[in-house]
């Protein structure tokens, strides 16, 4: 130990980007700055429920990080490779690093190919944006038209909180009803949509978002008070602006041990990282294993060794429907589901289980890194679904 201290710069602070920066305090020589555009830990797969009105989705970063983390109220615009620095968008000085976990995470997209979409339509995948939702929700007349466009567990989970509600729902999926599911469990996903009203339309192809309808592909205007859209997924374009290679959807191209193709330096995490070209699903199942894997790289090289590769094993996904139900579907490890899967109310037990135990597992690593049974070991965990899903069609 020469005694030089090592500061290494986490931006993005979501599950990726907390774990990461709890998780490198396991050597204590480290400086650890987290960088985030809100004061506040927002609890994605809660969003739904946030617009709903059903629930808050938001936590403190107090009960998150542990001690000695720096918290950077800001949004980095710029990582500067050359004089290894991160620029911020208020223009605040750039701050110097040693190490970069780029963990940006990813945001909804509303494409620019479907009329009257982004003026018109509803994204959820991030906090304003849901906030901004559930004003427009909270104003409408109960038996007012609501539409959800994109049938992945997004818009599976956000239909059926308003549909418990009494609100008058359609779910648009231009494909199939939860393909990430086995038949089995799409059938018990659609039996719940049966029970409670709400109107699912599988091959129909939305060409146009209007103030107060939606048309189709077929020439049919569907009346929709509110049009939510859940369908497809971005993501924040630093990598490009900081000059680094990306993926064609603005994912860090890295290697297996999530270090980038340009620079050994920056590290990637979570929604944002493409490993070997070929991302995971985003989830917050595959966000505890990068994360660990990311600072465990960050600690292998600080400490002169060779890092070790990522092996992610999938379990399954949990999807809410409402408060009450659920359908938790089996997977095997590399995420192709089973016909396995439950349904019903301990399904919905266990989906609150997976939203809190996320939770917990980032503060039990704050109190003692690497001692979370959420994150450790053969790094498994069990989905909770409520990141976009990646469709080509909505």
């Amino acid at each position: 130990m020469t005694g030089k201290r090592t500061h290494v710069v986490v931006i993005g602070g979501g599950y990726a980007g907390t774990l990461a920066a709890n998780h490198l305090r396991l050597r204590s020589d480290i400086d650890i700055t987290l960088v985030n555009p809100r004061p506040k830990f927002v609890e994605r797969i809660r969003l739904h429920q946030l617009v709903a009105g059903t629930g808050e989705a938001t936590a403190d970063y107090g009960t998150l990080l542990g001690e000695g983390i720096q918290l950077v109220v800001d949004s980095a615009s710029r990582i500067n490779t050359a004089a290894q620095t991160v620029e911020f968008a208020s223009g605040r000085k750039p701050v110097h690093y040693d190490y970069v976990i780029y963990a940006v995470g990813s945001t909804g997209a509303v494409p620019a190919s479907v009329p009257g979409a982004a003026e018109f339509a509803y994204p959820i995948a991030e906090l304003e944006l849901a906030q901004r939702l559930r004003t427009a929700i909270d104003e409408l007349h109960p038996d007012a038209p609501v539409t959800v466009i994109g049938a992945g567990l997004t818009g599976i989970e956000t239909a059926s909180e308003l549909a418990e509600q009494g609100r008058k729902v359609t779910l648009v999926c231009g494909g199939q009803l939860a393909p990430s599911l086995s038949e089995p469990g799409r059938r018990s996903v659609a039996k719940w949509m049966r029970k409670h009203r709400v109107a699912v339309l599988e091959s129909d192809v939305v060409a146009e978002v209007r103030r107060n309808a939606v048309v189709f592909a077929d020439g049919a205007v569907r009346p929709s008070a509110v049009t939510i859209w859940t369908a497809g997924f971005g993501v924040p374009e630093l990598a490009t602006a900081s000059g680094l290679r990306t993926d064609t959807l603005g994912r860090l191209l890295t290697d297996e041990t999530l270090t980038s193709v340009d620079d050994d330096r920056i590290v990637a995490a979570g929604d944002c990282a493409a490993p070997s070209d070929q991302p995971l699903r985003m989830s917050c199942q595959a966000a505890g294993p990068l994360a660990t894997q990311a600072a465990d790289t960050v600690l292998s090289r600080i400490a002169g060794e060779e890092p070790g590769v990522i092996k992610p094993r999938f379990v399954g996904t949990c999807t809410s429907l409402g408060r009450y139900g659920a359908t938790l579907q089996v997977s095997r490890a590399d995420d192709t589901p089973l016909r396995l899967y439950f349904s019903g109310r301990l399904a919905a037990k266990v989906k609150e289980a997976v939203c809190k135990g996320t939770l917990w597992g980032l503060r039990q690593e704050a109190k003692k890194p690497g001692s979370s049974p959420v994150f450790k070991g053969d790094k498994r965990c069990v989905q909770s679904a409520a990141a976009p899903q990646v469709v080509t069609n909505p």
